[in-house]
């Protein structure tokens, strides 16, 4: 009997975490659910922004996950692992925290709009923590899923920095583009920030030795992902044209699909990169 398929979610935001709803949170609430009762095995990581309430959510931190001290330009972050159950759905969240860059702050911006001086740091942070997580899990999926500019880094990571590791070295990366950009670019110095052993000038020559727009991260994980999915009616137009011009398996969005369509759709697309694989 075969095992089942696994499918790594790295999400920027879920419902019903934050505040406000909106499609992106809600297709990524429902889209484990929607493998799950397929099926597959899902793991499903976001951030664990300052906004979230941890009494209300039920969060709770996984001490044989958490301990470990990532290192973003000679400064030691820990990594704390939390974890809550959507009981209607009977999926786990994994959260990634820490509380220099996460703990008591809300998602990418302040409550006056005014977006954080360190989402640079967070993001690698954020996709380093991931990937440090599922290496302990001692969990290879079979396709991951990166969803929200925050997870952007990730396909850089796995193909680069983690290729050699057995939990990635087969696995596909689908990234998701919607239409959440961030407004201020990432310091210069991000290039060399977010450098990790197997990493070379080439791999990042594109974001290389100026500051890093939302065009400029995005165009980075087109480059290292195996596929594309618009999640959104609209997207960066640039970064559209950009990933169009790379050939690569893509999922277009359909005007009049409802979130269950959606999660359909995505599923009949990634039976494709399956079929691919086994072939």
């Amino acid at each position: 009997m075969k095992e089942p398929k696994r499918i790594l979610f790295i999400s920027q935001e879920i419902s019903p975490y934050l505040a406000e709803e909106n499609p992106i949170r809600l297709l990524n609430r429902q889209l484990p659910e929607y493998f799950q009762g397929h099926g597959y095995e899902t793991r499903t990581f976001m951030p664990k922004f300052g906004e979230i309430n941890e009494r209300r959510n039920q969060l709770h931190e996984v001490i044989r996950l958490s301990g470990m001290n990532l290192i973003i330009e000679e400064s030691d972050h820990p990594l704390l692992i939390k974890v809550a159950s959507i009981q209607s759905a009977r999926i786990q969240i994994y959260f990634i925290d820490n509380d220099d860059l996460f703990h008591r702050r809300k998602g990418v911006a302040d409550e006056n709009g005014v977006e954080y001086e360190d989402n640079d740091d967070r993001v690698i942070f954020y996709a380093r923590g991931v990937i440090e997580t599922v290496k302990k899990l001692r969990w290879t999926p079979d396709v991951i899923v990166c969803s929200g500019w925050m997870s952007a880094l990730a396909p850089l990571y796995l193909k680069k920095a983690f290729n050699d590791e057995p939990f990635f070295a087969h696995s596909k990366i689908v990234l998701a583009l919607d239409d959440h950009e961030y407004q201020k670019p990432f310091h210069s110095k991000f290039t060399d920030k977010l450098r990790l052993e197997g990493i070379t000038n080439t791999d990042v020559r594109s974001i290389a030795g100026f500051s890093v727009g939302y065009e400029e991260l995005m165009r980075l994980a087109v480059d290292y992902s195996d596929a594309i999915v618009y999640a959104t009616p609209k997207v960066n137009q640039r970064v559209a044209n950009y990933a169009e011009t790379k050939g690569k398996p893509t999922l277009a969005y359909a005007e009049t699909e409802t979130v269950v369509d959606a999660c359909k759709r995505q599923w009949e697309f990634y039976q494709t990169l399956f079929q691919k694989e086994d072939e």
